[in-house]
């Protein structure tokens, strides 16, 4: 593996910065409380000259939040360049350390629509305003800060060949996070399907999936597969020469978006990874609830509402365990 020298945090490799501004998604990697690594799709925000690469998750949701404050540990994988306007980009690795911020939840708020709107306006193309703010229960946001400490790069994705490899300096830390909310967390509000089976026939037509173990450190490695078989208890991926070895608890993640960014399909499983002849086989206990958003928009609008239903009465709870008010969806200046 080849190391590029790094003086400061803020000289990340030329190579990676493009997609770090113009990614639309790439796949977020954090440890459960028993540390089992869970991997989803999220957008990615960057900012010229910062020293962090940033991602966010509902307040209504925070279990995302919630597991990188236990566990700072994180990793990112900018594997699919779709809707970015790149060509020829690399497969981006990153493993960092996470600080969660909410203890602002209006300016997190504010910041998470300002962005949206720069980035990917076309979400709320067509929808009037006073609609766009009754989504408090969406828009109300926690960011994750994510500090890198190592990057890995496969140019023009070649995962097969050995990648580029940057280390942060050794002095080079993390900010804590924010002090976590008082009382209990809410239980998840979508309930995972009964059988995991129809579900990973519909994975299947999303592409190559992405497999995340842990590493020999214990950090979560999400990989991107070079190919995939679904077999009778689950999926046979092939991936690079990093991944060859993958074993233990594992989640392989599907998702597919179109060029414009106007919804997603999402499809995760959790199980077991062991190497196998021909990859690495992934044994499935279980998928995880679907939280794929249609394209359609009557079909958006049909699954916002539903959403919204459910989301609500959380968005008073979980401003309250933060002693602060339910922040307000306003339009940019």
């Amino acid at each position: 593996m080849n190391t590029v020298s790094a003086p400061s945090v803020s000289r990340w490799p030329a190579e990676v910065l493009p997609l770090f501004e113009r990614a639309i998604t790439c796949e977020y990697a954090s440890l459960t409380r028993s540390g089992a690594p869970i991997t989803w799709p999220l957008t990615p925000y960057y900012d010229p000259g910062a020293t962090t690469v940033d991602v966010s998750t509902g307040l209504t949701y925070p279990a995302k939040a919630e597991r990188a404050r236990r566990d700072p540990r994180v990793a990112l994988l900018f594997s699919d360049p779709t809707g970015s306007g790149l060509s020829d980009t690399p497969v981006v690795l990153v493993r960092g350390l996470a600080t969660v911020r909410d203890a602002d939840l209006q300016a997190n708020t504010d910041l998470y629509v300002r962005r949206v709107l720069e980035k990917l306006p076309q979400t709320v193309t067509g929808q009037p305003w006073f609609l766009v703010r009754r989504q408090q229960w969406y828009w109300g946001r926690l960011w994750i800060e994510i500090t890198p400490l190592k990057i890995l790069w496969w140019p023009a994705g070649q995962l097969d060949a050995e990648p580029l490899r940057w280390d942060a300096p050794a002095d080079v830390t993390a900010p804590p996070s924010d002090p976590a909310p008082e009382g209990a967390a809410p239980p998840p509000w979508a309930a995972p399907p009964a059988d995991w089976r129809p579900g990973a026939d519909r994975a299947m037509r999303l592409g190559h999936p992405v497999l995340t173990v842990r590493d020999a450190e214990g950090w979560p490695l999400p990989l991107r597969s070079l190919g995939v078989e679904r077999v009778d208890d689950g999926f046979v991926v092939r991936t690079g020469a990093l991944g060859t070895a993958a074993a233990g608890r594992a989640c392989l993640t599907f998702h597919d978006h179109p060029e414009v960014f106007t919804g997603q399909e999402n499809a995760a499983f959790v199980g077991t990874a062991t190497p196998a002849a021909g990859g690495v086989h992934v044994r499935v206990d279980r998928a995880l609830a679907d939280f794929s958003l249609p394209t359609g928009r009557f079909s958006q609008l049909r699954r916002f509402v539903s959403s919204g239903r459910k989301l609500t009465p959380r968005l008073a709870h979980e401003a309250a365990r933060r002693h602060q008010p339910v922040p307000v969806v306003r339009r940019p200046e």
